[in-house]
């Protein structure tokens, strides 16, 4: 069965039409939707969910009780090693998320350094993405590296240099790169 792995920036709250319509195609098309409990994105594509009663979801979180579960759908509780915490302890989750998922469809605020690296991780595994980029409320199709230039390109010089410390992004680049050139013989 098709999984899309969808999850986005706390900070995006509310899903506008584009988003709304982009989910319901995903539903028409029967596929089954991995999202987070995170607060922001997550709860608000569950909420989205929830209210159109679509049953072909699964809520990923850590511990037995999920943050966020709008709809009460079955729920991946992801073990993470003891003593993990930060930014490390979240990546987790989305790392199990992006494994499952042949698709993702990430909702953008431009800033969310954990966002971003969802989108490198599922680009790594070579999957699809389509990112909304809620600044400028547009659609991109990410699937390479130099789509994620395209994309980075239309952030600030401020939040890319913010995003590249959180992350490390040159070395998640520079990684991506190394796997790709494995993956096709170099």
């Amino acid at each position: 069965m098709t999984s899309v792995f969808v999850a986005g920036s706390r900070k995006i709250g509310r899903l506008n039409d584009q988003v709304r319509e982009r989910l319901g195609n995903v539903m028409a098309s029967s596929y089954r939707v991995l999202v987070g409990d995170a607060n922001g994105a997550d709860k608000a594509v569950q909420a989205f969910l929830s209210e159109r009663q679509y049953k072909n979801v699964v809520v990923f979180c850590f511990g037995a009780t999920c943050r966020n579960n709008v709809g009460a759908w079955p729920t991946r509780n992801v073990d993470v090693p003891s003593g993990t915490t930060g930014r490390a302890f979240y990546t987790f989750k989305d790392i199990e998320m992006a494994e499952n998922a042949d698709y993702g469809l990430m909702l953008w605020d431009g800033k969310s350094a954990g966002t971003l690296n969802n989108v490198l991780e599922l680009v790594k595994r070579e999957k699809k993405v389509l990112v909304y980029f809620s600044p400028k409320g547009i659609f991109f199709s990410v699937s390479s590296l130099s789509d994620i230039d395209v994309l980075l390109s239309h952030c600030s010089p401020d939040d890319r240099e913010e995003i590249g410390k959180k992350i490390g992004l040159k070395s998640r680049i520079h990684e991506i790169a190394q796997a790709s050139q494995c993956a096709i013989g170099f």
